[in-house]
């Protein structure tokens, strides 16, 4: 009996690691090569051609949507996995209050995740990006998300982790902060430095800014500035290679010292080319702004208590 429930756990895992993967060939004339533009480019987001003037900082796609066994960008097991995405859009968005196609989805994370511009919908890069991101999802069942735009995969990991940590995170202390800072020293440094910063071409900045003055990391308007989700996304990520090697309240810890630093301040408008040129912004929230502070006081969090404890 053990024999055979060992065959069945090896065997969903197998299933499990062959769901993750990309397809094997990729497709052939005009569609292949959006498909492998699209993949360069979130690989090398704030370097590509198409994509650096839209860029505001030093991340790339692939630093939130990790690579997975078949070393694809987006194939990775934990939460911000790609496969299966294509397959749930149009998806309804809470934060933008329409529903939302994929170019939507992906073209919004320029002005926060990359603390840049939104890219031009209909684009050569907006197509391409999404374009990879359909092929990592070829064979899924098409099932469309009326609870956000997230694929099957991630809604099983995502919304419930989510209000998990936003419980955890109301309750945070200065000691909460100070224990943060000690986990970030012993399992997150070696990687992301001492100082946020990161290691160019190996391992993304998560705060601060660079010798000449530039943000390095995402802005406060995107999903991993927010206390709770970001939890949620380093729970199930981090360390690299070490998924849910984290207990809730060391994820809750480091997330605190994490997002307590310095940071760009998020301005929608700011981000926003003229319409004109982006064509239509498919939302019904055109005025939103945060901070470091703001987003701390979302849960009735004192930004300058929790670091200094008074």
């Amino acid at each position: 009996m053990k024999a055979l429930i060992s065959m069945l756990i090896l065997a969903s895992f197998a299933c499990m690691l062959q769901a993750n993967q990309a397809p094997k060939e990729y497709p052939t004339g005009e569609v292949g090569r959006l498909v492998k533009l699209g993949e360069d480019i979130v690989a090398n987001t704030d370097t590509h051609p198409l994509t650096k003037d839209f860029v505001g900082n030093k991340l790339q796609c692939k630093s939130c949507h990790l690579k997975g066994a078949d070393g694809k960008v987006g194939t990775g097991e934990g939460v911000s996995s790609w496969v299966g995405t294509a397959a749930t859009f149009p998806a309804w968005s809470k934060r933008e209050k329409t529903v939302q196609t994929l170019q939507d989805r992906s073209n919004n994370c320029f002005m926060r995740s990359m603390n840049g511009k939104r890219l031009i919908i209909d684009s050569e890069a907006s197509i391409a990006i999404a374009a990879y991101i359909t092929w990592l999802s070829e064979g899924t069942t098409i099932k469309m998300n009326e609870k956000g735009p997230w694929s099957e995969h991630n809604t099983k990991l995502y919304p419930k982790n989510v209000k998990k940590f936003n419980a955890i995170q109301k309750k945070a202390t200065h000691q909460n902060y100070l224990a943060g800072q000690e986990i970030y020293a012993q399992k997150c440094a070696t990687c992301h430095g001492t100082t946020g910063a990161g290691i160019p071409g190996a391992f993304p900045p998560l705060w601060g800014k660079d010798a000449n003055g530039k943000w390095l990391s995402y802005n406060t308007g995107a999903g991993m500035s927010k206390l709770d989700k970001a939890a949620a996304w380093v729970q199930s990520n981090m360390p690299l290679g070490q998924g849910n090697s984290l207990t809730d309240q060391e994820t809750a810890d480091v997330v605190l010292y994490m997002n307590a630093q310095e940071r760009a301040p998020f301005d929608l408008k700011e981000h926003l080319l003229p319409k004109e040129e982006a064509g239509v912004y498919n939302s019904k929230v055109f005025e939103e702004k945060h901070t470091v502070e703001s987003n701390f006081k979302i849960l009735g969090l004192d930004l300058k208590q929790i670091k200094n404890g008074k």
